[in-house]
């Protein structure tokens, strides 16, 4: 249709996933787009050779096993410790960067933290709309219109529980689907199946990112918990077959 806008889409193998972006609107098939979506993939690139806890030559895989100090340790990573040392104190400790014994690991944050300091390049496009995916997380860059975003259905993954418009900022999911039940109650260190999914949207997407991860953690609990995050909206598909859907206020 020739009123359509111009459309152009990456994608690349990053952090061991696919990283998908999409752009759409004036220049989208242009040379500074083209340029964008490097800087991204390159931005990206870096932060997994500071943050990867399976090379062990990155500063997270020394910090873990002592050789470093977190005072030697690049401004990002502090600033990434930081983060999850908020995110513990923000969940009750349902995300946990420690959770697991074996040192400081922020593999549950890093990944929405990186995306969305890699993506300032594409925001600074003007009239360009775009939405970065990596693993079931979607930063969304604003052009005036929503993105239709499908949620998976965690019973049946080759079906959409729910699709969802979403004009700005993140939507996350974290679940058990994909990956069977690897997420943990950093309290008790039992492995939880009680949230089979849960898809969270709202402004940030690297909080959005860690409220899904606590909500799946934190079991049935999370139903009353998940009316308490301002500015949110989302759902939790339940292993007793329920679905809670919710939209807060900011």
């Amino acid at each position: 249709m020739s009123g359509a806008p111009e459309r152009r889409a990456w994608v690349e193998q990053v952090m061991g996933m696919p990283i998908s972006v999409h752009v759409r609107g004036p220049g989208a098939r242009g040379p500074d787009a083209e340029r964008a979506a490097a800087g991204l993939f390159a931005s990206l690139r870096a932060a997994d050779a500071l943050f990867s806890t399976y090379r062990p030559e990155s500063q997270v895989s020394r910090l873990r096993r002592g050789d470093l100090d977190l005072v030697e340790c690049a401004p990002a990573v502090r600033e990434v410790h930081s983060l999850c040392v908020r995110a513990r104190a923000a969940t009750d400790g349902y995300f946990d960067a420690w959770a697991l014994g074996d040192g400081f690991d922020p593999t549950g944050l890093v990944k929405t933290w990186a995306l969305e300091r890699a993506a300032v390049g594409l925001a600074a496009l003007p009239g360009l709309g775009a939405a970065v995916g990596a693993g079931g997380d979607i930063l969304v860059l604003p052009d005036g219109e929503a993105w239709r975003i499908g949620i998976e259905d965690p019973r049946d993954r080759s079906r959409t529980v729910a699709t969802v418009p979403v004009r700005e900022g993140g939507i996350a999911t974290s679940g058990i689907a994909a990956r069977g039940a690897h997420i943990i109650d950093p309290r008790t260190g039992q492995h939880v199946t009680e949230v089979l999914s849960a898809t969270v949207s709202g402004p940030s997407l690297l909080w959005a990112d860690v409220w899904a991860t606590a909500a799946v953690a934190r079991g049935a609990e999370a139903v009353d918990w998940v009316g308490g995050l301002p500015g949110t909206s989302g759902l939790l598909v339940l292993a007793d077959g329920g679905v809670h859907r919710w939209a807060n206020p900011a």
